[in-house]
This record gives structure tokens, C-alpha cells and sequence, in this order.
């Protein structure tokens, strides 16, 4: 605890996913205090053409009290 999923389009190389996790994992420990240990990450690949049915109907405008980022840019 916690894990995280990454929800992204394919195409991204290992390289890039296993640096992604790294530095999720940095984060997760100093932001919440837990060891290694606790921290897990994974990527989920979703096809582009079925992003709107399978990420952001359902987890984005489905759940908008559990986003803290939204989609697009947030000026400071």
C-alpha cells in the first residue's frame, strides 16, 4: 500500500514505463512517508480509439471527487 495505476496509450518503451515507476515510487515516499517496501506501480496500456469509453467517461468524469489533476492545463 499505496499502488498506483498508470493509465497511458501503448507505444511508451520499458525504459521509459520503468522510469515512470521510479519516479512515482520517489514521490509516494517522500510525499506520504512509506518505505519502498509499500510502494507499488503499475501501467495499464488503453487503446486511443478506447480511451473515452474505458478511462475518461468511467474514472474521470465518473469519479470527479477522486481526481486531483484534471486533464488539460491548471494555471497556478
Amino acid at each position: 500500500m499505496p499502488h498506483v495505476i498508470v493509465k497511458l496509450w501503448p507505444g511508451k518503451s520499458e525504459k521509459q514505463k520503468n522510469r515512470l515507476a521510479a519516479e512515482i515510487t520517489k514521490a509516494v515516499m517522500t510525499t506520504l512517508n512509506y518505505g519502498e517496501e509499500s510502494v507499488s506501480v503499475a501501467m495499464e496500456e488503453i487503446d486511443p480509439k478506447d480511451w473515452t469509453e474505458k478511462v475518461y467517461k468511467p474514472d474521470i468524469l465518473g469519479k470527479p471527487e477522486q481526481i486531483y489533476k484534471k486533464p488539460g492545463y491548471e494555471p497556478a
